[in-house]
């Protein structure tokens, strides 16, 4: 698997935080005579004449959400959505003539990441974001690169099956999910009568849980085994009950940047049509993460599919 080069980090503290970037763009003329300078990224699409001008892309990312976008033990983020995303920036190192971009990574959460996208403060959310019609009258999504949905997970010794069996019972969702919504539509379907709460991030979900504070937690069912493996809780919790709702997962980006849409396509149709997108997918949820975990998550077939849709190799779907 083709590894993108190797790029500085600016961090100021364990979990790099949001480098504040300020860029002046220096124009110089050899032509004869008094003639305007002309802007560096002229022709580009907003979001690349930025990265233009200052060398950076602006990278969010998750510190709980394995193993799409997470900590290693130097509290370095990592995962698969970052892999794609370094792809991405090689597509934005071509399409702007730069090199040598720098990537400044911006920890968001789920209750922040969209605004992140849309007030400019990141330019890829590499994360584990569910696309869907409502969110993406705000921002765009790249192709599919997962499919989840929500699932529950219940303590081992818990009689809970399915989610019926939590009436009147304490439900913890995580804050800004599709889930939190999809367990709230649950409830009043079939008037359960849950206290549903919520926290901050997948981590801190989890630790309810752990604490007892609540009887079950429910985000996308490859979260949670993410997060099972992670703790090596498997003799503690199980992740139980029928899909409680579908979600397609994608990397953000601001809306309304048809540029911007055809460098991020482009990269994944390369790693697609260069076989490299399955041994990133393996890498991931198949092999032992760098972190020690095992998820040994196969393949769909539906997320199969889609990765053969993009290939524009000479054997692939197009």
């Amino acid at each position: 698997m083709h590894r993108a080069r190797w790029r500085p980090i600016r961090a100021e503290a364990p979990l790099l935080s949001t480098c504040l970037l300020s860029a002046c763009l220096l124009a110089a003329s050899l032509l004869i005579g008094p003639v305007s300078a002309q802007p560096a990224g002229e022709g580009l699409s907003p979001t690349l004449a930025n990265i233009k001008a200052t060398h950076v892309v602006r990278i969010g990312y998750r510190e709980s959400s394995p193993p799409f976008s997470f900590l290693d033990h130097s509290n370095r983020p990592i995962g698969y959505s970052l892999e794609l995303c370094d792809a991405i920036v090689d597509e934005i190192a071509a399409e702007v003539d730069d090199a040598n971009l720098k990537i400044d990574y911006v920890k968001v959460t789920s209750d922040d990441r969209i605004a992140a996208v849309v007030d400019k403060k990141i330019d890829l959310e590499c994360g584990s974001t569910t696309a869907n019609a409502e969110r993406g009258k705000q921002v765009a999504f790249s192709p599919l690169m997962f499919v989840a949905g929500t699932k529950l997970m219940v303590p081992k010794a818990s009689g809970v099956t399915q989610v019926g069996d939590l009436k009147g019972k304490t439900l913890v969702v995580t804050k800004g999910t599709t889930n939190e919504q999809a367990m709230h539509n649950v409830d009043a379907r079939q008037q359960l009568g849950l206290n549903i709460v919520t926290a901050g991030d997948h981590e801190q979900s989890y630790q309810m849980l752990v604490d007892g504070k609540a009887d079950a937690f429910a985000t996308d069912d490859i979260l949670l085994y993410g997060l099972i493996a992670r703790h090596k809780s498997q003799d503690k919790f199980r992740v139980t009950g029928d899909y409680l709702s579908y979600d397609p997962y994608g990397i953000m980006y601001r809306k309304g940047e048809p540029q911007m849409k055809d460098v991020v396509e482009r990269a994944f149709r390369k790693l697609a049509s260069n076989r490299d997108i399955i041994p990133l997918y393996n890498k991931w949820f198949v092999a032992r993460l760098p972190t020690g975990e095992k998820l040994n998550v196969a393949l769909s077939p539906q997320l199969e599919d889609a990765f053969k849709a993009l290939d524009d190799s000479a054997g692939g779907a197009n």
